[in-house]
């Protein structure tokens, strides 16, 4: 008779983690244990928690938590690089904003991750052909959060969006891996033309607060957007731009300027 192998259990730090702070936060303060319970403990893995946070926040009279979480399951488990995705958007804010200082927090209460995740499973929607339901999602979403991504727009994993009121991100707009931006980011067309009409973001590129990246041009690697500007050109790589229209006015400061989210732009 074959042996039979111990079958051996998936390890998952970031989820232990997790569960791990929701115990602690709840014996410090026992209000907030059904509400933690529901979000978190109740599952078994943070794959199913997120389907239940996006059921529960996105549900409305029009779409219940039921369909929605049948959706929100059915993405998770098609396509297993939406939980990488989700732990690196995690790690993300946990390493960037200074303001969060444990893993639960923005699984919890920040809009900003939970509005990334919600997009990611509309843009899942998307590229399987549910048009109509990415579009109901991205209503949800821009309802819920503030917070308006096409489904059809291409993310990339590590992304911080920080207070996250007001992003606009649209259908042809590609932003790379490990980008920051704060809020009232705009990355949008410039008139009524079709086709490829949206920015592209490189890889670590940081994005200040009220920024408009209008037009399809291209955001290279490193660089930085000063606060309030308007961009209407290409930036080089490991480029500063600051101004209305933006232009450059030096080096990024450091090789990775969406993780130091340094936003002071040095006098010349």
């Amino acid at each position: 008779m074959a042996e039979l192998k111990p079958k051996l259990t998936q390890v998952d730090p970031v989820w232990s983690r997790v569960c791990d702070e929701a115990e602690a936060a709840i014996k410090e303060d026992p209000l907030l244990g059904g509400m933690i319970h529901s979000s978190l403990l109740h599952h078994a893995t943070m794959e199913q928690a997120l389907a239940y946070r996006f059921s529960f926040k996105l549900a409305s009279p029009e779409m219940g938590e039921q369909i929605l979480r049948e959706i929100a399951d059915q993405a998770y488990g098609n396509d297993p690089d939406l939980g990488v995705s989700a732990r690196a958007d995690l790690m993300a804010v946990y390493d960037r904003d200074p303001a969060c200082h444990r893993f639960i927090q923005p699984i919890l209460f920040f809009k900003g991750y939970q509005a990334v995740q919600a997009y990611r499973i509309g843009h899942w929607l998307w590229r399987h052909g549910r048009r109509d339901l990415a579009y109901f999602v991205q209503m949800r979403v821009s309802e819920a959060f503030g917070v308006d991504i096409h489904p059809g727009a291409r993310v990339g994993k590590g992304i911080m969006i920080d207070h996250a009121h007001s992003i606009v991100i649209g259908e042809t707009a590609v932003v790379g891996d490990n980008v920051s931006m704060l809020h009232s980011v705009t990355l949008g067309g410039t008139g009524k033309e079709d086709g490829d009409r949206h920015p592209k973001i490189g890889d670590g590129v940081l994005i200040g607060a009220g920024a408009k990246v209008l037009g399809n041009i291209t955001i290279g690697h490193c660089s930085r957007i000063a606060a309030g500007s308007v961009v209407l050109q290409d930036v080089p790589p490991c480029k500063t731009v600051a101004g209305v229209p933006a232009r450059v006015v030096g080096e990024a400061g450091c090789s990775q300027p969406s993780i130091t989210m340094d936003q002071v732009i040095s006098g010349g």
